[in-house]
């Protein structure tokens, strides 16, 4: 079994899901729907493709920018 990395976000009315290790992406109604069908997604493309696993892991970190919050007023 293998372990791979999942970014969840909602755009409008659904769920878009986007496996970081090999850029395939999915939806759903749900996160939970959305997972599942993007890891359904990721083991039809090992397959189809032979791609060798374990495959290495991407590097994610966070970072900060100056900014406002939406609705704040500029500081004067």
């Amino acid at each position: 079994m293998f372990t791979f990395s999942a970014v969840v976000q909602k755009e409008n009315e659904q769920y878009i899901s986007l496996c970081l290790e090999l850029n395939i992406s999915s939806q759903g109604k749900t996160i939970e729907e959305a997972v599942s069908n993007l890891k359904e997604a990721v083991e039809l493309h090992i397959e189809r493709e032979g791609i060798a696993l374990p495959l290495k892991r991407p590097f994610l970190t966070t970072f900060k920018i100056a900014g406002k919050r939406s609705g704040e007023k500029e500081a004067q």
